[in-house]
């Protein structure tokens, strides 16, 4: 499942929304409980294309797990922008 964006710049960055990225991240939440795990966090980097999802998830999660109770919420998504737009080839816009 590859992240369905707007466009692609010549920098290769992705852009989508805040939406848009939350909406796709929403896919990879197998328990539907509204956070994202290591593992569901690297299923989407994989997904989009990502190499070493494993260990970049475990970063992510270093980063942005402000609470470490090892899962990423509607709290911690800012944290998770910043890490995707570093790390993800994501540009994100807010509207």
């Amino acid at each position: 499942m590859a992240i369905k964006t707007r466009s692609c710049y010549v920098d290769g960055k992705r852009d989508m929304t805040i939406d848009e990225f939350k909406r796709w991240l929403s896919k990879f939440d197998e328990d539907n409980d509204g956070r994202i795990s290591k593992d569901e966090l690297a299923d989407a980097i994989r997904a989009s294309g990502g190499w070493f999802a494993r260990r970049k998830s475990k970063q992510a999660m270093q980063a942005v797990d402000a609470n470490d109770n090892g899962f990423i919420d509607d709290n911690e998504i800012k944290n998770l922008v910043e890490f995707a737009e570093k790390h993800l080839n994501v540009r994100i816009l807010f509207f």
